[in-house]
């Protein structure tokens, strides 16, 4: 018998990850802070919570995916929060992203409860999650991990253990560092070439046709394209990410030179008006930055 899941978070990424848990035959109770947002699941079968602490007392899982640590704080330790209805038979998955001080500092306030904690951020946007094509960045205890994978299987092709709890949120600042670093490099050269005179397309052909092609070059290539940047990942998620990236260089020593400009041209988008957009608008960055 599948376990009952409680699901908290249905924005861009919350949404679509809680339709394939729902696809895949689980049992499924949803939360969010906008009521609005669970009405297409509760159409296609979902039970609906008024609170989180409800939603985790029917739960024999809980997962978070939320936009950062203000959110989950909220919901597990705010008013009708669902952590009081923690206990030994229970599991809690936090995939949303923040730093691993935070992870840290949430794990040691879990212990008590007796609630089996997996961390377990996700690489990958909004196509993927609709696709359940997400890498599941999973840390906790092997056993644990294992025992959740069928159900982590919903929503990704593929889950990586990364060691124990913060060790999913520490890959998940690797992996989004990187990412960024390459949407910025593409964004830079692009509008390297022109303002050089190059033609976009053959730009494109360039590296689409070379050792530099990625699947993410090409996802956004559109964007490029049509001069809009609809939120698969919004800047502001990346703008947040940077800085637990540079925050947590900072803790450990690890040297983040680009992370830190990356941080301040990220910020510049925001205040630009462009947080809304997807984080490929750090081009219109650049752009304004080189008129003269």
């Amino acid at each position: 018998m599948k376990p009952k899941i409680g699901f908290m978070g249905l924005g861009i990424m919350g949404g679509p990850m809680a339709a394939n848990i729902l696809k895949a035959g689980y049992p499924l109770m949803v939360y969010n802070r906008t009521p609005g947002k669970a009405q297409p699941l509760a159409q296609a079968g979902a039970g609906v919570a008024s609170s989180p602490k409800a939603l985790a007392h029917a739960a024999d899982v809980t997962i978070a995916m939320v936009t950062g640590p203000e959110a989950l704080q909220d919901l597990l330790w705010g008013p009708g929060g669902a952590a009081a209805e923690f206990n030994p038979h229970k599991i809690f998955i936090n995939m949303s992203s923040v730093s691993p001080q935070f992870t840290r500092e949430m794990a040691d306030r879990l212990v008590p409860t007796g609630a089996a904690f997996i961390d377990a951020p996700v690489s990958g946007s909004k196509k993927p999650a609709e696709e359940a094509t997400l890498i599941i960045l999973a840390g906790g205890l092997r056993e644990q991990v294992d025992q959740v994978t069928p159900l982590l299987l919903t929503m990704g092709k593929k889950v990586v253990y990364c060691g124990p709890a913060p060790q999913g949120s520490m890959m998940k600042m690797m992996i989004n560092l990187l990412l960024g670093l390459m949407m910025e490099g593409l964004s830079e050269a692009l509008n390297f070439g022109k303002q050089g005179g190059l033609d976009l397309e053959a730009m494109l052909d360039v590296i689409f046709s070379g050792p530099l092609n990625c699947g993410l070059f090409q996802l956004k290539a559109g964007m490029f394209r049509d001069g809009q940047f609809p939120p698969q990942f919004p800047l502001k998620h990346m703008t947040k990410d940077f800085k637990f990236v540079v925050d947590t260089a900072y803790q450990t020593g690890a040297p983040a030179p680009v992370a830190h400009l990356l941080l301040h041209l990220y910020r510049l988008g925001l205040s630009q008006g462009l947080g809304d957009e997807d984080f490929a608008a750090i081009y219109q960055v650049l752009e304004k930055l080189g008129k003269k």
